[in-house]
């Protein structure tokens, strides 16, 4: 690594994690940038050098280029890994860590650029042969012009935006009489979150598979494939699950696609790591003659760890000796694929409560260790509202798919998180459906079984069992000489049983009794300071207290009143005092954690206030509309 010695990455959390750990290998210096909020990151703690670059918000910190590069020279950094994510497929921030005389680890500002818009990139790709989406790219972006194109294409037809990604400016069109609808208001969106309403038009595949080949190149004319991944179980077009090799790729598909992928990369003048992105239509499994270019990640991706496993490859090493000027590790005839590998992003956030993200200290952080996890949080550590709500990466490798998904399965069933929610159990349910098991999926799989997926789970004879005895041990005056707990006074709860066999707890405001069993050993039960008592089940946290908890009572709106559950910006609302609403009726939306998160009715009723406007910096907590029920 004669090039550079001292390595800074632009970024936070698992990712930066994730670079220094083979930084460090490598003999390298490392250098942590951090925010307000991230003071006390693990991130921080994991570099030889911090600096702090400005306030917790993003657009005043991680996204302001100045800052990381003059981070860089305070620090004697000589080179730059962008992570993924913030500035990492920033054109002209690349083009200022080169300009400031540092190496930058990633591919040519021009290459960025080649890719960033998708019509350009299409037509590029059409032109280096690369087989692309049957749709319409053209400058004319008339209404008449696109409609009559829709129409020539064949509905239904996909509306997407040129710039950006996310599925923001994305709409599917079935009619044509709905086509000027679905125009606009893609056009709106796009607009709003990218600064350009042009859009291109696609064929849609009612049976979508999202698959992906890893590419990397060196400074030396050459560039390989490190096989693909199958990215299709997702939400709201963001990945949930991703695997390597994709189900049901033979041969002759996968020759296909790698090679296409190969010379995407070779036709922008590609280096480093990147990722081409390929829509495959499922509805007769996966065909050459089926599977077409849909973009290219110009970085790293977040689901990079299977590849490592199923090829023994570090792709961050390979970064950072392309980056170096050295050449690729290996040739193509040298990589190999062995076994299957499947990652779970584990999510701090609420499935139950439409996926909210859920902000707060991880006082109790315990992650499964028979599998690889990719951590960006430790215990004691706080999840902020500022930031994208992932808090680690659990990955599964085995000799083939089944018991790589049984082995994922059971490391998300162990997660142990509280008093801050995660999505474990949805994960374990997601990996735990048949259909799934059996590869039968598509991107629409998740929202086609998204009730079933997200039930509110009760607690099993075992966990009451478990919050049973836990109760009486800690209401046992032998067994402390703290002062009077009222866990001590749950001897007088029974049911038909002699003293201390059966309590009442309360879980979510409701009364249960439990008694204790032999089986309450099976769960793991946590105490807190605050006398609850929780007990882990199937990712799932479940708090058992004393007496009913009326602090969380305006929480769901039961009482009228619709808080505010993390801090956050008030960027629509859909009602004004005086209007009658129905359960379920959209009252506002309120963006945090890099989303937006509609809040809706609990029930009918009549709003009475609305506390807040349109661009209003709300806390967490803070009442935004109040409604009394019919």
């Amino acid at each position: 690594m004669s090039r550079f010695s001292t390595l800074l990455v632009a970024n936070r959390g698992e990712i930066a994690r994730r670079v220094f750990a083979t930084a460090r290998r490598m003999g390298l210096t490392t250098v942590a940038v951090y925010s307000d909020a991230d003071a006390d990151a693990a991130h921080v703690r994991d570099a030889d050098r911090a600096v702090h670059i400005g306030p917790a918000a993003a657009r005043e910190s991680y996204l302001v280029p100045e800052k990381i590069i003059a981070a860089a020279r305070e620090a004697g950094a000589d080179a730059i890994h962008p992570g993924y994510g913030f500035l990492s497929e920033n054109a002209a921030f690349a083009e200022a860590v080169i300009a400031a005389g540092l190496t930058w680890v990633g591919p040519p500002p021009a290459a960025i650029r080649a890719m960033g818009l998708k019509d350009a990139a299409k037509a590029l790709m059409d032109k280096a042969g690369v087989p692309v989406t049957p749709g319409y790219l053209g400058d004319d972006q008339s209404p008449e012009r696109l409609a009559a194109e829709a129409e020539r294409i064949g509905f239904p037809v996909l509306i997407k935006a040129v710039a950006g990604g996310g599925g923001k400016g994305m709409r599917r069109v079935d009619r044509a009489d709905d086509f000027l609808a679905g125009l606009g208001a893609a056009q709106r969106e796009a607009k709003a979150a990218f600064g350009d309403d042009r859009v291109l038009l696609e064929t849609y595949v009612t049976r979508p598979r999202h698959i992906e080949v890893q590419v990397f190149a060196d400074t030396h004319g050459n560039a390989v494939h490190l096989f693909e991944r199958d990215c299709s179980l997702q939400r709201r077009h963001q990945k949930v699950i991703e695997e390597a090799p994709a189900p049901g790729m033979d041969a002759a598909t996968r020759e296909a696609v790698t090679a296409a992928a190969v010379r995407a990369a070779k036709a922008v003048g590609y280096q480093g790591a990147g990722t081409v992105e390929f829509i495959a239509d499922a509805s007769e499994g996966l065909r050459p003659d089926r599977i077409w270019f849909m973009e290219m990640n110009t970085r790293l991706q977040v689901e990079h760890p299977v590849t490592e496993m199923v090829t023994g490859q570090d792709l961050v090493e390979w970064q950072l000796r392309v980056a170096a000027g050295e050449h690729l590790p290996l040739r193509q005839d040298e990589i190999t694929l062995s076994g299957h590998a499947v990652e779970a992003r584990l999510y701090a956030e609420n499935p139950a409560s439409g996926f909210l993200p859920s902000t707060g200290v991880l006082e109790h952080f315990r992650l499964p260790e028979n599998v690889r996890v990719d951590s960006g949080v430790e215990e004691g550590g706080e999840v902020t509202p500022f930031y994208d709500p992932m808090i680690a990466k659990l990955i599964a490798h085995a000799p083939n798919r089944e018991l790589a998904l049984a082995a994922l399965a059971s490391a998300c069933d162990a997660v142990e998180v509280f008093p801050v929610r995660t999505n474990a159990g949805f994960l374990t349910r997601c990996l735990e459906e048949p259909d799934f098991i059996a590869g039968d999926v598509d991107t629409g799989f998740i929202e086609r079984r998204l009730e079933e997926l997200v039930t509110t789970s009760e607690p099993s004879p075992a966990v009451l069992a478990g919050a049973a005895a836990a109760a009486m041990i800690a209401g046992d005056d032998s067994l402390s000489e703290q002062a009077p707990s009222p866990w001590r006074e749950l001897a007088g709860f029974r049911l038909n049983a002699p003293p201390q066999q059966a309590v009442r707890l309360f879980l979510d405001g409701k009364a249960v009794m439990a008694e204790p069993s032999e089986t309450a050993g099976s769960r793991s039960v946590l105490l807190t300071d605050e006398n609850d008592i929780v007990v882990f089940e199937h990712g799932e946290a479940f708090r058992f207290t004393l007496a009913p908890d009326v602090s969380r009572a305006g929480e769901a709106g039961g009482d009228g009143q619709i808080r505010s559950p993390m801090p956050g910006k008030v960027t629509a609302l859909s009602v004004e005092a005086g209007a009658r609403v129905t359960k379920g009726q959209p009252l506002l939306v309120l963006e945090a954690m890099k989303m937006e998160h509609a809040m809706s009715a609990p029930f009918d009723g009549l709003v009475e206030e609305v506390s807040v406007s349109v661009g209003a910096q709300v806390s967490e907590g803070a009442v935004l509309v109040r409604l009394a029920a019919d």
